[in-house]
């Protein structure tokens, strides 16, 4: 009755701020559906707590699919939150008119005024500092939806890029040589081996097959560097938690940080020393110190992509704790705003990309650990899991036949808690696939209250660019004297409009 009472008393007093946003932080946590936030809360603080983001006032739905697939990839989802635009599957920065491997937009003299343009520009156009921060490779799927315009997220680098596609830049070339790329403040993560040709391999880092390796002799962070050096640039290039330690945030204004040559490790199996992989939080917390010196603001994405990752191994536990990373650096990120007084200032958002096929099964008793034993089968009487995978990758063999009979592996004969231990699978695969469920969006801070139901996807953007009066949305006026908004007036209507076909590419219908 109590707790029934006090939500209520929350619910009735929550305060709609209709300032303009100065900051923006978008956490995204890749893969992480509904379930993997339950079962996380679960993991975390049993069924009655919360997760840092769960207590944020405003929450609403995301519907994820992409223009051609129900179910969306990594590079349509960020597409559209970045965008502002629905793409097809596996592209990136370029409208439906594209499909996957096509490369007409490359053929192009003036190539670089064709597709999208992103959050990242717009904030930058309008004075603000921009960042991001990846736990994956930076020219992976979502963080490469803020800068790169391609027709295949697989062409990471020039080796990944077919005879046919000569014409095209591959990601890592338009992240250090293009707009909005090289204008970032900050960029951090992994993925060393496609900006450095030759680059030595790590003996101590899990060579990933499909990790492109640069073969054309270009060293880009070479490149990135002589750029701020001609420019009298502060900067810094990061390899190791110990260089982010030495760094003075307020001197410096540019910093690319690369950690591995390839994806960066999950936090349990992290190096912690000086000479290790920096979490996380510990990257998140530096980008803001270094881009929130700017009066005008800044927009910072923070990636937590190895959720995702653990998912498609069947690694449940991984992917509970990759989750509960991804909160406590929300939870620091929301402490360290409030000492730097932007708190009231900074919108603070976080979703992610698509679902998973995580399950949570059965009808286990309250306080059962959420990793392990959920109940028997009546169907073949031996235990399963309160958490499976509908689809998924299979270590070992679920199913074996004798005789006559199909028998389905009892999960008890292992260690069900363990960080390697892979769930159950209802249909056997190479590696997990996606979910097409929607997918939660939590806001708090300026214009929060803009996320509060159902939306598409790429309403995402259009909820920022409102917020923070950017891109599209800078005709805004503000009355005098208050910084609340106006009624649309009919100059407004009409500069916005044309701004849409700018932005776009589309006229966009506006209701308010």
């Amino acid at each position: 009755m109590a707790v029934g009472r006090d939500e209520l008393y929350k619910a009735l007093n929550v305060e709609i701020n209709n300032k303009v946003a100065k900051n923006v932080i978008l956490f995204i946590g890749d893969g992480m559906g509904p379930n993997t936030v339950t079962a996380t809360r679960i993991y975390k603080y049993n069924e009655s707590g919360l997760l840092t983001f769960e207590k944020f006032p405003h929450v609403g739905l995301l519907k994820t699919y992409s223009v051609d697939k129900q179910v969306p990839d990594a590079a349509s989802a960020a597409t559209a939150m970045f965008t502002g635009v629905k793409v097809n599957q596996k592209t990136l920065g370029l409208d439906a008119n594209y499909q996957i491997n096509d490369t007409t937009h490359c053929d192009n003299a003036d190539s670089q005024r064709i597709g999208l343009t992103s959050l990242a520009k717009w904030a930058q156009d309008a004075g603000k500092s921009t960042g991001f921060v990846t736990n994956t490779r930076i020219t992976d799927a979502t963080p490469a939806a803020l800068y790169a315009r391609t027709s295949n997220r697989k062409w990471e680098c020039n080796a990944a890029m077919p005879p046919r596609a000569k014409n095209c830049k591959d990601i890592a070339r338009q992240l250090i040589e293009d707009r909005p790329g090289r204008h970032f403040k900050v960029i951090m993560g992994g993925g060393k081996k496609s900006f450095e040709a030759n680059s030595p391999p790590n003996p101590k880092e899990q060579v990933e097959k499909s990790l492109c390796v640069r073969t054309d002799g270009k060293d880009l962070i070479r490149e990135w560097i002589d750029d701020k050096l001609s420019n009298n640039l502060s900067h810094q290039f990061l390899t190791n938690v110990r260089d982010i330690r030495l760094l003075d945030t307020k001197q410096t204004e540019y910093i690319l940080g690369l950690f591995t040559n390839g994806t960066m490790p999950m936090e349990y199996y992290r190096n912690k020393k000086s000479l290790g992989t920096p979490s996380l939080e510990l990257m998140t917390e530096t980008a803001i110190k270094v881009i929130s010196k700017n009066e005008k603001g800044f927009f910072l994405m923070v990636e937590s992509g190895l959720i995702d990752a653990a998912h498609h191994q069947s690694t449940a536990r991984l992917a509970l704790d990759e989750t509960v990373e991804f909160d406590k650096t929300i939870k620091t990120t929301i402490e360290l705003l409030r000492q730097l007084n932007m708190l009231d200032d900074t919108l603070v958002i976080v979703t992610s990309d698509h679902a998973n096929l995580l399950s949570i099964n059965g009808y286990p008793k309250r306080g059962n650990n959420i990793l392990g034993v959920a109940g028997v089968s009546e169907s073949d009487y031996v235990r399963y899991t309160t958490l499976t995978y509908s689809i998924g990758y299979a270590k070992s063999p679920v199913y074996t036949r004798q005789g006559s009979s199909v028998i389905r592996q009892n999960p008890t004969v292992s260690n069900t808690t363990h960080h390697d231990y892979t769930q159950q699978v209802g249909i056997p695969e190479e590696t997990g696939l996606h979910g097409g469920s929607d997918v939660a969006v939590y806001a708090k801070g300026p214009m929060g209250h803009l996320f509060h139901s159902i939306h598409e996807q790429n309403y995402i953007a259009h909820a920022i660019a409102y917020a923070t009066k950017i891109g599209a949305y800078h005709c805004e006026q503000q009355q005098s004297g208050n910084q609340s908004y106006t009624h649309l007036s009919s100059i407004y209507l009409i500069c916005t409009l044309i701004l849409s076909l700018l932005y776009f590419n589309e006229v966009t219908v506006l209701r308010f």
